[in-house]
């Protein structure tokens, strides 16, 4: 399963990529403003900085709602670099753009899938990445991972090449169960990943093994 950090902070990018597991990310203009980084050629060139940095794939998200703006829109953003993934809405109008693309050689996520149906239309539209949103399905009191496992099942079962990218990611145990549940991809903050990390006992038996170290070594 690939690790994509889902932000725009520079920093936090860096971190993860210096820790070795980093895939790609995933932003949208709501975590480049997040970050003070406003107006239209100013958000390009942050995602030319991101696109540097990383070696995997960089989401970067239209803002047109309408089939010919998101046209335009990802044929700019496909331009930055070759790693850009442009990432549509699931629309009508998205499933149309998506299906341009791919028929361009350019890589697409559909983004906003709370649906096994509309994650059939997204990979029949030939996307690259179809990304529900686990968290904001468990807001709405449904299990945000049984989607990610439906969709699993049925992409297993018709051959279709489309990645799950398990998206709105909230922990660590989101993580677990996304790649328990089929998921190719998690995109989640850096603390989600940084608490991987962590575990009790591990901190418990470090701190023996450090102690037995220097009663032996004094």
């Amino acid at each position: 399963m690939l690790f994509f950090i889902d932000t725009a902070n520079i920093d936090q990018i860096k971190e993860a990529h210096d820790l070795g597991i980093l895939d790609g990310v995933t932003t949208n203009p709501s975590l480049m403003a997040k970050e003070g980084v406003i107006g239209e050629q100013n958000i390009l060139d942050h995602y030319k900085k991101i696109a540097a940095i990383v070696e995997g794939d960089v989401s970067a998200e239209v803002i047109a709602t309408d089939y010919d703006g998101m046209i335009r829109e990802g044929k700019i953003l496909a331009e930055l670099a070759d790693n850009i993934v442009v990432k549509i809405p699931m629309t009508k109008d998205g499933i149309k753009a998506i299906s341009y693309f791919s028929k361009e050689g350019i890589a697409t996520n559909c983004t906003l899938v709370f649906s096994a149906g509309q994650a059939i239309l997204a990979a029949k539209a030939g996307a690259t990445y179809v990304s529900p949103f686990v968290g904001r399905i468990d807001d709405m009191a449904w299990e945000g991972m049984d989607l990610i496992s439906e969709i699993s099942e049925i992409y297993d079962i018709q051959n279709f090449e489309t990645q799950i990218l398990a998206a709105s990611i909230r922990s660590p145990l989101h993580i677990v169960q996304a790649a328990k549940a089929g998921a190719h991809v998690v995109t989640c903050p850096l603390s989600s990943i940084t608490g991987l990390l962590y575990h009790p006992l591990t901190d418990i038996g470090l701190e023996k093994f450090l102690a037995d170290y220097k009663k032996l070594n004094g």
